[in-house]
């Protein structure tokens, strides 16, 4: 006599139960994926960030390409015109636009060379050195950011003159080859993402303080030295007001040569615009440049951090 035979189980229903094949943790995992995922309201506030940071760059290229009398019109215009490369001719022809360019150039490059080159140096030091005086050095560091770069101008500009700089590029380059911020960014930074274990071992191993920092302390400040060089030489890029005091008219950076475009009873402001335009594209070639290579570093000191 055989066995009775039992009837298969039905399947339960839940809240992990879906179609067939389908493991609970596969599904469970890509409900997680789901949810992380942004939303509308996500994209639509990025979309209105993006709008508003591009809109005065769009807005100065096609004010930039139209004459002056269309300023006054009620209704701003929405697509550029075709006088863009002739404001470009006159913005060449009324200031020494390549001999502003190539200072620019210059002392963006020594000054960004310079501030992270000091400052994870200084950084390094105020995280990881045991010195006499290190917390006191560093609150008066963060004390001189509460100083206006202004009060600085009249006396530096004196000290400028007496030295002989006045209308050298020198005389831009040497005060800003070191920046306070620089300094605390790259302490704040170090501080954390080096452990002193690793130091030790260094140590242990018979490499020096210099060959220490060399090994462990530049590999592990790569990203931090990427964000701070690319804010130094935006900031130098963009500087006006010290170049336009301790320069001339002979010997310009390009921000103060573009200031040369105004008259005292007539501007152009379509001209003025072009040479903007013109003066903030080596600044967009850096970011489309560096952009993969800032990102990279800043996920690879996140990972290791």
């Amino acid at each position: 006599m055989s066995a009775p035979t039992l009837p298969a189980a039905a399947p339960t229903g839940g809240e992990d139960s879906g179609e067939a094949g389908t493991s609970v943790p596969t599904r469970r995992r890509a409900r997680r994926r789901t949810a992380g995922r942004p939303g509308f309201l996500t994209y639509g506030l990025l979309t209105v960030f993006l709008v508003v940071s591009v809109y005065p760059l769009c807005w100065s290229f096609v004010m930039g390409s139209r004459s002056n009398a269309d300023f006054g019109l009620s209704w701003p215009p929405l697509l550029p015109g075709g006088r863009f490369w002739e404001n470009i001719s006159v913005v060449l022809e009324s200031i020494p636009f390549w001999k502003a360019l190539g200072n620019s150039v210059l002392i963006s490059s020594i000054i960004t060379l310079s501030v992270v080159s000091f400052s994870t140096l200084a950084g390094y030091a105020f995280a990881k050195l045991r010195f006499k005086g290190r917390n006191g050095l560093m609150v008066f560091v963060v004390a001189t950011l509460a100083v206006p770069t202004q009060l600085g101008i009249i006396p530096l500009f004196m000290l400028m003159r007496q030295w002989g700089w006045t209308g050298e590029i020198g005389a831009v380059i040497v005060p800003t080859l070191v920046t306070a911020f620089g300094v605390f960014f790259m302490r704040q930074y170090l501080v954390d993402v080096i452990p002193d274990e690793l130091i030790e071992a260094a140590r242990v191993d018979g490499a020096s303080m210099f060959k220490t920092f060399w090994h462990v302390g530049v590999p592990a400040a790569r990203p931090a030295m990427a964000i701070l060089g690319l804010f130094t030489f935006m900031t130098a890029w963009t500087d006006y007001l010290w170049p336009l005091l301790v320069l001339n008219n002979s010997n310009p950076t390009l921000q103060t040569a573009l200031s040369q475009l105004q008259s005292a009873h007539y501007v152009d402001y379509s001209v003025v615009l072009a040479g903007a335009v013109l003066a903030t594209i080596p600044l967009l070639v850096l970011f489309v440049a560096a952009g993969k290579q800032l990102i990279a570093g800043i996920m690879q000191g996140a990972v290791k951090g």
